[in-house]
């Protein structure tokens, strides 16, 4: 092109990252397994360590952000803001509980390897949140997402999503400031959850007008244009307020599912999550070192022993919350449903090594944790599942 900028590494590497993600996808599926699982295989054969067709550049990293940003937009314009409130104490208790227990038994076992202490609190959070999207489709697909363990997942999987995204504004700021200090953190967390009641507050009447203004046009596309429009602002002032881009996206979410138009608006931000939000997890596929998971290499013990390691812990700590649901309902059940990582944590992992606080084998060993985790919850729910019915 007349800029003299190659624009076809880039373009290449986008095809075959949408390719792949949809190949692997579909196969993760009819595996019975959550499509993200096919997409992060896609990333780590396409990445540098095998094919190369797909290299972490800066090109594929501005789309990747664009695409988790997209997907926290969806998610929460997917989230019922009353149903939240409403959720009561027992999935808060259970969402606290089991945050608690893998958050501090994932950076304590990182210290125990001697780990520093920012790089361990990193580990912590990206094993601390349970996949909303993987728990929600593994309930679809046995018949128990009305039963009383299915609300009590999904509404602790919702409190895990907006906690940890607190969380991730906290831990994010620390690794910009390159240490820990109870000041910052705690100056950040006010922020994180400051900025998001602001938002709420201030949003919901603004995006309100939006969509009303917005339904008096006829050119094609207003509704979404002016919906992603409306999210990427809310996320840049999220990131200019000291907060993080991604609780603005979600904060835009919550606003426009309180409009008139939200179905509409879920409808047309689909077919765009689709093609963007792959790429967020195909680029942490491709991030990953493969020579890295040989666990016969010497060199590589401490990635594979640090990912066992979390991967115990953090199927632990979620499976023992379960038993702190109070009332009837089988509690073993509904602690496997908490056992899935996913969106949530590769976040927590791709932005811990884009700033440095990750080195190549903890961030190895958190995505093993995402894919061990997810491969072990389908099979164990199944096993533990419920008598169906409505809750």
């Amino acid at each position: 092109m007349g800029s003299g900028v190659e624009t076809w590494p880039v373009l290449l590497a986008f095809a075959a990252a949408l390719l792949g993600a949809k190949l692997f996808g579909e196969l993760a599926e009819r595996l019975h397994q959550p499509a993200v699982l096919g997409e992060l295989v896609a990333g780590l054969l396409l990445g540098p360590s095998l094919l190369g067709l797909v290299t972490p550049t800066a090109g594929i990293l501005l789309l990747a952000q664009i695409g988790i940003l997209l997907l926290l937009f969806e998610v929460g314009l997917e989230t019922d803001l009353a149903d939240l409130v409403r959720v009561g104490g027992v999935s808060t208790a259970v969402s606290l509980t089991g945050m608690a227990l893998s958050f501090a038994g994932g950076a304590a076992f990182a210290r125990a390897l001697s780990y520093g202490w920012l790089p361990a609190i990193f580990a912590g959070a990206a094993v601390a949140t349970t996949s909303i999207g993987v728990s929600a489709r593994l309930l679809a697909e046995l018949g128990a997402a009305k039963t009383r363990e299915g609300r009590i997942i999904l509404g602790a999987a919702v409190i895990d999503d907006v906690l940890g995204l607190i969380v991730l504004a906290v831990v994010s700021r620390a690794a910009e400031s390159g240490g820990v200090e109870i000041m910052p953190i705690l100056k950040a967390a006010a922020l994180a959850i400051g900025f998001l009641l602001l938002a709420l507050a201030v949003g919901i009447p603004l995006g309100k007008r939006l969509i009303h203004a917005v339904g008096r046009a006829s050119v094609r596309g207003v509704l979404v244009a002016a919906s992603v429009g409306f999210a990427l602002f809310v996320a840049v002032a999220a990131r200019k307020a000291g907060s993080a881009e991604i609780v603005g996206a979600f904060a835009a979410g919550l606003v426009l599912a309180r409009t008139n138009r939200q179905h509409d608006i879920d409808q047309a931000l689909k077919p765009v999550v689709d093609i963007f939000a792959p790429l967020f997890f195909i680029s942490v596929g491709a991030q990953v070192d493969v020579s890295l998971l040989n666990p016969f290499a010497p060199g590589n013990r401490s990635a594979v022993g640090l990912g066992l390691g979390l991967t115990a812990i953090g199927f632990l700590g979620k499976f023992a919350a379960g038993f702190c649901a109070r009332g009837p309902g089988r509690r073993s059940f509904i602690g496997a449903g908490l056992v899935p990582r996913g969106e949530v944590s590769l976040i927590f992992a791709a932005i811990g090594k884009s700033t440095g606080a990750l080195s190549g084998e903890i961030f190895v060993a958190v995505v093993y944790t995402v894919f061990a985790t997810t491969f072990l919850a389908p099979p164990l729910m199944r096993v533990l599942r419920p008598a169906t019915g409505p809750a």
